[in-house]
């Protein structure tokens, strides 16, 4: 009987124990992970064995991030990573990615997805050098980057040619020049974000509209700077399913209507774009009849006209509403809202 015990702990030890590891290791944070290396040889050999576990290499917030990713990508394990995130990681620059670039290049080949959000050492030069070693690289992210100019988009539209994900929210100094580089070498691209991108202007987002045409997602937040001209030719983003045009305070009734030509629109933020009307919002409630989320928070110029014509296109589908701040939208109780939008899980009225 002791002899059966033993064998059995053996296959117990050699073929459960490994399953039941890789099925939780999984479920774990990159960081947990790394920690249970330390625990014994024996885990350290069975998890490095898995290399679905070594895909991702995540430094969000670390200290000394520089130092710490080449030092990972050195690592066999890590040798076809396909996601890095270094958001608002601290200690990081230039230099690091040109080491990266020097010494780790075979380790990049497989990046599909690089955040480098709240980075502020980097610079187009270190741009340069970390997309020179991605050729399969998606998505790229450079949230609040004050240093990159249109010379850092113009190495990566050269290097990485199957960008389907942009986010230049916050990149202050990138001008139409980038818009225009983007327009001319993503066709396929899906996700957009410029906001605060203030030097950017109607001519360069009216190309990235005729030439993006698969856009699904296009963030414009806090940008006053386009008008109604630029969306001329919106009506070609015929996949175009979020929209935000929070503070755009130019945009009026015109604009709006040029809008509502997208009609696969699912969530679209009006947030203080305090030039439209009942008349815009009512050409988007004809047309974009599959709208879920709609935030008119702040514009005074709606009246219940809207949210009638609201309620007859969208109230199978409307399910966040915002009206806060719409002086023109007499109160309604939760109950009397609910007959307007049966659907609606989240809403906000004016007190």
């Amino acid at each position: 009987m002791e002899v059966e015990g033993e064998e059995q702990t053996s296959i117990w030890n050699k073929e459960t124990v490994p399953k039941v590891m890789k099925i939780v290791s999984t479920r774990l944070a990159q960081r947990d992970l790394i920690s249970l290396l330390l625990l014994s040889p024996w885990i350290h050999r069975t998890l490095i064995s898995y290399p679905s576990l070594w895909l991702s290499i995540d430094l969000r917030e670390m200290n000394n991030a520089g130092d710490r990713l080449i030092a990972a990508l050195s690592l066999p394990r890590y040798q076809h990573v396909k996601q890095i995130s270094l958001e608002f990681s601290q200690d990081i620059d230039d230099d690091h990615l040109e080491v990266i670039k020097s010494k780790c290049l075979g380790s990049l080949q497989d990046l599909e997805s690089l955040n480098l959000n709240g980075c502020q050492k980097i610079s187009d030069k270190g741009i340069e050098a970390v997309t020179s070693c991605c050729p399969k690289l998606k998505v790229f992210s450079i949230y609040w980057n004050v240093r990159a100019t249109d010379e850092g988009v113009k190495h990566l539209v050269k290097n990485c040619k199957y960008i389907v994900d942009l986010n230049f929210s916050g990149c202050k100094h990138l001008s139409d020049k980038s818009l225009q580089l983007v327009a001319d070498n993503y066709p396929e691209l899906e996700s957009l974000n410029l906001t605060r991108c203030v030097k950017m202007r109607d001519s360069g987002l009216q190309q990235v509209f005729v030439k993006c045409s698969f856009l699904q997602s296009l963030n414009i937040y806090a940008l006053s700077s386009f008008t109604d001209e630029a969306y001329k030719k919106i009506s070609v983003l015929s996949h175009l399913k979020f929209l935000d045009l929070c503070g755009a305070q130019n945009l009026s009734d015109d604009g709006l209507s040029c809008i509502a030509k997208c009609k696969k629109l699912v969530s679209l933020n009006l947030t203080w774009c305090v030039r439209v009307t009942d008349v815009g919002v009512i050409a988007i409630a004809e047309s974009c009849t599959s709208l879920e989320f709609l935030s008119l928070f702040g514009i005074v110029g709606v009246t219940d006209k809207c949210l009638e014509a609201l309620s007859k296109s969208c109230a199978n589908t409307m399910t966040t509403l915002d009206v806060n701040g719409c002086i023109g939208i007499k109160r309604r109780s939760r109950d009397d809202l609910l007959k307007l939008f049966p659907y609606l899980r989240c809403f906000k009225v004016h007190s």
